[in-house]
């Protein structure tokens, strides 16, 4: 009985962690409803090769298909290149070639057999930098995530070297703390005390299947590693990542850089009344990324035209982007969610949708 009560808990964790995993690992596709020529933009239809897959993707040059410089947008969970299209219309008038495209298991990609982290986002993120760095067109290259799509930045850019700038913004700063927010978003009533312990077992369990380690996906570790031009946004009502998770990933970059004298420089933004989206509807917002951009690329247009014509761009959300993610949505919350921790786990239902 004693070794019984003793084990219990973890054997209740492992079971915990294994059902979070299906719940949680498998994103509900986004098929894109809009292309850029909703916006007005010339673009090409193009694929980023990504080991074995081939990523869907639009190439939107600058107005002029001069050579310059290209950003390339990485969305975030459970979204797809066209939720990313007011990003590149305001980058496109800056004067920046813009590459968008659907993360695999999103979009038009084929859903994912295995459970997804943002190790899945750093990846994809790497090679459609590397086949942007690669067009003949383009000088230089900075990567622009959001969310998850963030943390996909920030590992593309410690990755490669020859990523020369990252704005990341509503980053979550670690997989345990980004679990921890998951527990309290489904109102799962886990007091702190097995919560954060809770937090850090289930985010190692989540992604072992792809031999990840938690510190391999880590945004903070590669806002570490990573030593260009890094420009940190988090809206301060974020409800999705706390706004606390900026404070954590800006101390970490600045200290990794102190003692590194030619590393680039961390910048912050903070957006009053901003959420976890949507953060390019802000004129602030605009403006500070097309100017940081073009700062740190060097062009095409000086820093301050740059954020003129970024600002002047009516950014606003696409129709049918205002969805919330499918593993909250699908949870009951309370104890009843603790309750299904119990039954057998079945195939995510995701994993077979069309």
């Amino acid at each position: 009985m004693a070794a019984a009560l003793a084990t219990a808990p973890f054997a209740f964790a492992w079971r915990f962690a294994r059902v979070y995993r299906v719940r949680a690992g498998f994103p509900r596709r986004h098929i894109p409803t809009h292309d850029p020529a909703a916006l007005g933009l010339a673009f090409e239809t193009v694929e980023v090769p990504s080991g074995e897959l081939r990523l869907p993707a639009w190439w939107i040059p600058a107005s002029d298909g001069a050579a310059g410089p290209a950003v390339v947008l990485v969305h975030g969970w459970e979204s797809a290149r066209d939720r990313t299209l007011p990003m590149a219309w305001f980058l496109q008038a800056a004067g920046f070639h813009v590459l968008t495209f659907d993360v695999r298991g999103h979009g038009l990609n084929e859903p994912e057999t295995l459970p997804m982290s943002a190790g899945e986002f750093g990846s994809d993120a790497l090679a459609a930098f590397r086949a942007v760095i690669e067009r003949p067109e383009v000088t230089s290259a900075a990567i622009v995530g959001h969310s998850l799509g963030a943390i996909g930045a920030l590992l593309a850019a410690a990755a490669d070297p020859r990523v020369a700038a990252v704005v990341a913004t509503s980053t979550p700063a670690d997989p345990a703390r980004l679990t921890r927010q998951t527990f309290r978003l489904a109102r799962l009533p886990i007091p702190d005390l097995i919560a954060y312990p809770l937090a850090w077992w289930t985010s190692r369990v989540f992604v072992k299947p792809r031999g990840h380690r938690p510190s391999e996906v880590s945004a903070t570790q590669a806002a570490r590693r990573f030593r260009g031009p890094l420009l940190l946004v988090h809206g301060d009502a974020d409800r999705v990542v706390p706004f606390g998770h900026l404070a954590r990933l800006e101390t970490a970059a600045r200290a990794a850089r102190a003692d590194d004298p030619g590393s680039g420089p961390v910048e912050s933004l903070v957006v009053p009344g901003g959420e976890h989206s949507w953060l390019y509807e802000f004129p602030a917002y605009r403006v500070t990324v097309a100017r940081f951009l073009a700062q740190a690329l060097g062009g095409p247009n000086p820093p301050e035209r740059a954020a003129q014509l970024a600002e002047a761009v009516p950014a606003v959300r696409l129709p049918d982007t205002d969805v919330q993610l499918g593993a909250i949505a699908d949870e009951p919350g309370g104890f009843r969610s603790l309750a299904r921790v119990l039954r057998p786990t079945s195939r995510p239902r995701t994993a077979a949708r069309p």
